[in-house]
């Protein structure tokens, strides 16, 4: 599949779990079996580790589809931005979804402030940008806003994925989940 051709994917995808007519392919003792030798994702998906937010559902794909990355509030940190690079390097994965979802605790908890702890807080501060940038303070504007710098903290931060890019061999997009019907839109 080409870049344009994955992202429909993804929507035709999410389409079937909106509408609940999920496939259910690719998840028996069988597809376990093809994977054992490896892996050949068509997507990353850097999402929230919200439990209501399940990229996998939510596109509709089986074992092996997809890579995943979950980290509360999708942020681009070191170890995200190391484990994409792998999926890119290594299993030529050509296309990255960030998304954010509606009503996330961790952009909420970034817009609220406080102390929270130093790990906690480490992670918010990673949301700050997006809270200064947004130009609102409603929580979903924020959630956009965050997975658009994450999506650019991708390229700026990573030789590979800024070569990748600029090459033509891997596409970095943003995406919503609405949490109360579960659509995904692609921004």
């Amino acid at each position: 599949m080409n870049q344009d051709q994955v992202i429909e994917r993804l929507r035709e995808g999410n389409e079937r779990y909106v509408s609940n007519k999920l496939s259910g392919k690719l998840q028996d003792g069988d597809r376990r079996s093809e994977l054992v030798g490896g892996q050949s994702p068509w997507a990353i998906v850097l999402s929230c580790a919200d439990s209501r937010v399940v990229p996998e559902l939510a596109f509709d794909t089986g074992l092996g589809e997809l890579f995943v990355l979950r980290v509360a509030g999708n942020i681009a940190n070191t170890d995200t931005i190391a484990s994409i690079e792998y999926a890119v390097a290594h299993l030529a994965t050509e296309v990255i979804v960030v998304m954010g979802h509606e009503s996330c605790g961790a952009v909420g908890a970034a817009l609220a402030g406080g102390d929270n702890g130093y790990n906690l807080n480490h992670l918010l501060a990673q949301i700050e940008p997006a809270k200064a940038q947004a130009g609102s303070s409603d929580v979903n504007v924020v959630v956009k806003k965050n997975a658009e710098l994450s999506a650019k903290d991708l390229y700026d931060r990573s030789a590979i994925l800024k070569g990748a890019v600029d090459a033509g061999k891997l596409k970095i997009t943003t995406a919503f989940y609405n949490l109360n019907g579960g659509k995904v839109d692609f921004l």
